[in-house]
């Protein structure tokens, strides 16, 4: 199957990926919960290593088992998890500590200047990126329902957020601060 798999995934043979994926979600699945012992990341790891393979299904190697390159995808995808996992552990940290020295009277403007600048940042951002942006943080919409809404692709879609966040860097901390309800 595997060779004759990857050909069908590289002719974009829509059967081909669900007969994969009918085989391998599984074992992708209780291998990652193995690993995490949790359901959830086992759960995101699965289904970001599918959207992948469907993604890069063209750069699929042909001399590999099928099976190999899938559970690749999921380790690289399960460590992308976890870093994800730990930055936002330590983005939780670094808002406790930030509202903690805010709520002691160390804050340098009021809410709602904070909010004007916000909004007048937010308006400075081209306009596919700022409407992402606020999709992503004012709506919390996922980055797929994002990407199936404005009929972009999911990495665009990332890139938007990563590129609008840069743009923000320095209101960053406190926009953290304002929007601890959408985490």
């Amino acid at each position: 199957m595997s060779a004759t798999a990857i050909a069908a995934l590289k002719r974009n043979e829509a059967f081909a990926f669900d007969e994969v994926f009918n085989e391998f979600r599984p074992k992708v699945y209780f291998f990652i919960l193995s690993k995490s012992n949790s359901t959830y990341v086992a759960e995101e790891t699965t289904q970001l290593t599918f959207i992948k393979l469907w993604n890069y299904r063209h750069h699929l190697d042909e001399s590999l088992p099928l099976s190999q390159q899938i559970f690749r995808i999921a380790r690289t995808t399960f460590i992308d998890v976890l870093r994800k996992d730990a930055v936002y552990s330590a983005m939780k940290q670094n808002i406790q500590t930030a509202s903690e020295e805010y709520s002691n009277g160390y804050e340098s403007m009021d809410v709602k200047e904070l909010k004007e600048r916000l909004h007048e940042a937010v308006q400075g951002l081209p306009p596919v990126r700022r409407k992402v942006f606020e999709l992503s943080r004012f709506h919390s919409m996922s980055h797929k329902e994002i990407s199936t809404q404005l009929s972009l692709s999911i990495k665009t879609v990332e890139t938007h957020i990563r590129l609008a966040l840069k743009q923000l860097r320095h209101l960053s901390i406190w926009l953290t601060i304002l929007f601890i309800p959408f985490l």
